[in-house]
């Protein structure tokens, strides 16, 4: 599918943009790959990253907030990934115009530059569990961000172009996450591993998965479909006891703007939530075209079913916690 294609990624140098441009290198002969970003020192060490891969990677400077730098980018493009966005929740909460700016503004900018393409033919959006019954700027922003890209859909009119979005966690040893504190705290000479909820729970996912179910969006999407991933969870204690047996795990209290639990799929999502082999598709409740169709393949949750690390049915053991933490890459 991605053969000979055209795609975009906003945000492109951070952790998920160079797991998708591996990816796609490795698995697919792409046309070109623009790597759309703010930042030129980190476009700089990702071109020194990918040497080899030259003829097929472009470096674009622009902001997601500039809509006509966008659209300069955009032209003869395939496919767009849109990565790009304020994370940090302190920083969000502190500067809150500026979340505003990227999260929400810089997606209607992506979405506007997408429409007046002549070549763009899907989008696919990053979303998070924070935008799920939001408690922070951070996911309240990303929840309109979701909204705008469903909503996109009723403008496309004839034209050949649908906008989706997947939504996953925390990726494993991604920063400002457990792992690395984790770690940080070990490598240091800590006897301890502070836990702000002894009941706090979470989903693992690695950034290759996060990888997939937006290749998965790309090949399946017709319309405003939201994909999630079945993934097990794991207790905080459990990945603490992983990674430091037997230390002592003192509770310290949750943090501002932090869930006990991760969700994905909420009681009111159910109503039009199907469930595969290996994810859900939560579809628009409001349809604007006939592209916009379920995939008949899924079975039809039932009315109240919600999915959240803490009632999921696949748990990982600390053993398996234990062996997947081998495979982890800390970011940097």
């Amino acid at each position: 599918m991605l053969n000979n294609k055209t795609i975009l990624v906003t945000g492109g140098t951070g952790s998920f943009g160079k797991c998708f441009t591996k990816y796609v290198l490795k698995n697919y002969n792409p046309k070109k790959i623009i790597i759309y970003s703010r930042d030129e020192f980190k476009q700089w060490m990702m071109q020194n990253e990918f040497k080899e891969y030259q003829d097929k990677l472009r470096f674009f400077i622009g902001d997601v907030r500039d809509l006509a730098r966008m659209k300069r980018a955009f032209v003869g493009v395939d496919y767009v990934i849109h990565a790009a966005a304020m994370k940090q929740v302190p920083a969000c909460e502190y500067n809150p115009n500026e979340a505003i700016k990227t999260n929400i503004e810089g997606a209607q900018n992506v979405i506007e530059a997408a429409l007046d393409s002549d070549t763009v033919k899907k989008v696919v959006a990053l979303s998070t569990d924070k935008a799920v019954n939001p408690v922070n700027l951070y996911g309240g922003t990303k929840l309109v961000s979701d909204k705008l890209f469903i909503a996109a859909n009723a403008y496309a009119g004839e034209k050949d172009i649908n906008f989706s979005i997947v939504r996953y966690g925390n990726v494993a040893g991604s920063r400002g996450s457990v792992i690395p504190f984790f770690n940080s705290v070990i490598k240091n000479g800590g006897t301890e591993l502070p836990i702000t909820d002894y009941r706090m729970t979470r989903f693992w996912i690695s950034l290759t998965q996060g990888v997939e179910l937006v290749i998965k969006a790309l090949e399946e999407a017709t319309g405003g479909e939201t994909f999630i991933s079945k993934i097990p969870s794991f207790k905080i204690t459990d990945l603490a006891e992983a990674m430091m047996p037997g230390c002592k795990k003192p509770e310290v209290g949750i943090r501002e703007g932090e869930k006990l639990h991760e969700i994905m799929v909420t009681v009111e999502d159910s109503m039009t939530t199907y469930e595969y082999d290996k994810h859900f598709i939560v579809y628009p409740q409001m349809v604007w075209n006939n592209r916009q169709k379920p995939n008949m393949s899924g079975k039809k949750v039932p009315e109240g079913f919600s999915y959240s690390s803490d009632n999921n049915t696949e748990w990982l053991t600390v053993e398996e916690i234990r062996e997947l933490l081998k495979t982890v890459e800390l970011e940097k």
